[in-house]
């Protein structure tokens, strides 16, 4: 499968080097010096496009213009998530998004709608969501940690919305979910569920050990995503749904 990679910073790197293994051929790279409307992607099967919310749009957009099947990892661009989505089916566009592409990521996705559901009226005790990430990651909280704080609210009627704070605690009152966020030197990402009564502690949590499985989890999703037509999440690639 030829590859064209929309960003090439570490993560494009990473996914250029996994792509790699598995046997693809990478014949685009776009970045600053490269932009998307300079750059030859005729030869690209599929993009996969890891690069800054304010350009996110205009490259899925351009891709939907060229017929060409995008993967989509930036985050911070999902109010516009609707109309994107809406614009790809109209123009019968292959686009996959995830605020996630790590499998184990996916699958705890899951294991968080599981535990919140069986937490329901379960008063005693109350919820929080922390994750960590490195100090270069530019949205806060981050798309994986909003991603769980939804899948929480929608299996757990306790919780109605959600409440932010950097490095600190948010106050929170009845039916509020507490979502912190840190930014630490070189963390490639953590994501902790706790609900805490006065007589325990329920937890799960995912710790990412590099971008690997990150970038593993694009290459996959652009495989899956090679010859079809449709709007797709990692539920679908993974089979989750």
């Amino acid at each position: 499968m030829k590859i064209a990679l929309i960003g090439y910073g570490k993560m494009g790197k990473s996914i250029e080097s996994i792509a790699l293994e598995r046997g693809h051929t990478i014949v685009a790279r776009v970045d600053s010096s490269s932009p998307i409307d300079k750059t030859d992607l005729s030869e690209a099967d599929v993009a996969i496009e890891f690069s800054r919310p304010e350009l996110a749009i205009e490259h899925m957009r351009f891709c939907f213009s060229k017929n060409l099947p995008v993967v989509v990892g930036t985050t911070a661009w999902n109010s516009s998530e609707t109309t994107l989505f809406s614009e790809a089916k109209e123009k019968n566009a292959a686009l996959l998004y995830s605020s996630n592409f790590s499998i184990g990521v996916n699958i705890f996705f899951e294991i968080n709608k599981k535990l919140a559901e069986l937490m329901e009226g379960h008063v005693d005790y109350h919820a929080s969501l922390e994750e960590i990430h490195h100090l270069q990651k530019l949205d806060a909280p981050s798309g994986t940690a909003i991603t769980l704080a939804n899948g929480l609210m929608e299996n757990n009627d306790d919780y109605v919305s959600w409440v932010h704070a950097e490095n600190k605690t948010p106050h929170t009152t009845d039916g509020q979910l507490s979502v912190t966020s840190y930014r630490k030197p070189d963390v490639p990402g953590t994501h902790v569920i706790r609900y805490v009564s006065d007589v325990d502690t329920i937890e799960i949590s995912h710790v990412a050990h590099s971008r690997k499985g990150f970038a593993l989890g694009a290459v996959i999703a652009s495989e899956f995503l090679h010859g079809k037509t449709g709007v797709f999440t990692m539920s679908d690639v993974l089979k989750l749904k």
